[in-house]
């Protein structure tokens, strides 16, 4: 057989993991302390950028449907953010014009600016956090129950600490269900929350980046001991491919997390100050970002010049680098504010009512309703709503607040589980205390608003918020007045 040497052309997509990338994501996450804390550490590592003379963030509202940067093929199809990002000459006038584009700003000459010295909140912990996205999911009771065994059963990195057979066993359900929902909880953020083992883990969030390189899951599926190790001569010898190949797909899995529930192991108290300022302007509501006490950040023109004209070899490479690396911190900003921008937008629009009314016209809402309002990914919103708060005409929120599971009400119409809430503690507020309502009472008296529900329900809500059962709460006869 005549061996011979053919060139052959072969069209295949390769997905990187870039730091842009890595950096683009981080930021969307960030409080608004984290992300000023981040542009200082910037602007004193990276020569190229420079504080300018005002506080303020350049953003627009945004005019097209953009998610969040999706890993870039290796052909040259361009990413739905590089396809409405600026492009790098324009980026360059962007920021050395003084006419600085910023949000659609408004002035009002009697608006009454919010007072927030005692204003604080905590950093939610796991168990928290895992347990509003699973009341904000499309799933029902049963389900929940499930979840709410499976959440409770993780460690502080986040991973299952039980067998699914003990699960199974405990719930008397098929070991398939709860497999079932587990997968469904891996996808919470952090993803890969509810994972057995590392492995499973990384695989977990491959597979939610959509990366689907053969090389990457194999060094993930067999060789993650020689990777702890270093041991790149191992893993060359065992795959057959060149170290160039290897150290590249190491890279993609250094960005992943490990310990994904670290993310939410601190749960101290902090100052907040709002994100956005929800304004009503006559008959629509207006939202601003507060871009307060942000740095003002832009290209320094000294480094530019050397950038382009002013430097060779090393030097070159090296400004060059700096530079590339601020153009996407600035990319990055704009991207995560517009983001936030997009998802206030659409959470105006559920609740509108409440912002008009009050907490008695909170509507059932839940991730996946602004995730397909807005093209994103639930995880995606999970990420935008926590810690992001924000000043309405009805008091500061964070954003998950306006997100609330719903029951059905006898009509059929459904009802937000806070608005339920409220409804008892407004009974309790007003109960005669030397003969408080028991938690059946309290069923009966919602019932007649055409409001049905358990009785254990009724208990679980009133713990929740902290109230006391009725024998508890019973005073004596002489307290009567």
């Amino acid at each position: 057989m005549a061996i011979a040497i053919k060139q052959q052309l072969k069209l295949s997509q390769q997905l990187v993991m870039t730091p842009q990338l890595q950096q683009a994501i981080k930021l969307l996450q960030l409080s608004r302390v984290e992300l000023i804390e981040t542009i200082q550490k910037e602007l004193q590592e990276n020569p190229v950028l420079e504080e300018g003379e005002t506080s303020s963030i350049p953003i627009e509202e945004p005019n097209s449907d953009i998610d969040l940067p999706s890993l870039s093929a290796s052909n040259n199809e361009e990413t739905p953010w590089e396809k409405n990002a600026l492009k790098e000459d324009e980026w360059r006038q962007y920021w050395e014009d003084d006419s600085r584009r910023v949000v659609r700003s408004y002035s009002f000459e009697e608006r009454e600016m919010p007072n927030y010295e005692n204003m604080l909140t905590r950093q939610p912990d796991l168990t928290e956090h895992l347990m509003w996205q699973l009341q904000m999911s499309d799933m029902s009771d049963e389900e929940r129950q499930i979840g709410l065994n499976i959440i409770g059963n993780l460690d502080p990195s986040g991973y299952l600490e039980c067998s699914l057979e003990e699960l199974a066993e405990e719930l008397n359900v098929s070991i398939e269900e709860i497999e079932r929902i587990r997968k469904r909880i891996q996808f919470f953020d952090p993803v890969g929350i509810a994972s057995q083992n590392i492995r499973e883990c990384l695989l977990v969030q491959l597979n939610h980046l959509g990366i689907d390189d053969p090389l990457v899951k194999a060094l993930i599926d067999k060789y993650l001991h020689h990777i702890e190790r270093q041991n790149i001569k191992a893993i060359t010898k065992a795959t057959h491919k060149s170290v160039e190949e290897i150290i590249s797909a190491i890279d993609i899995i250094r960005t992943l997390e490990p310990r994904p529930g670290n993310t939410y192991s601190s749960g101290d108290i902090q100052y907040i100050t709002p994100d956005i300022y929800i304004y009503k302007v006559e008959d629509d509501y207006v939202i601003q970002l507060n871009d307060d006490d942000l740095p003002y950040v832009k290209i320094n023109s000294f480094y530019k010049d050397m950038a382009e004209n002013g430097s060779k070899g090393a030097e070159k490479d090296f400004i060059q680098e700096k530079y590339r690396s601020a153009v996407w911190l600035l990319k990055s900003i704009q991207q995560r504010q517009r983001t936030i921008y997009k998802v206030t937008k659409s959470i105006v629009r559920f609740q509108r009512e409440f912002l008009d009314k009050g907490i008695k016209y909170l509507k059932p809402l839940i991730l996946k309703d602004v995730a397909d309002d807005v093209g994103l990914h639930e995880s995606t919103v999970s990420r935008v709503t926590t810690n992001k708060y924000a000043q309405t005409p009805q008091g500061l929120f964070e954003l998950k607040f306006f997100f609330s599971a719903s029951l059905r009400k006898g009509d059929g119409e459904d009802i937000a589980t806070k608005i339920i809430k409220e409804k008892i503690k407004e009974i309790i507020q007003n109960e005669n205390p030397v003969k408080p309502y028991s938690d059946k009472q309290i069923v009966d008296i919602l019932d007649k608003e055409n409001i049905k529900i358990a009785r254990r329900t009724v208990a679980k809500y009133r713990e929740l918020m902290g109230i006391l059962p009725s024998s508890r709460r019973k005073r004596p006869l002489a307290y009567k007045k």
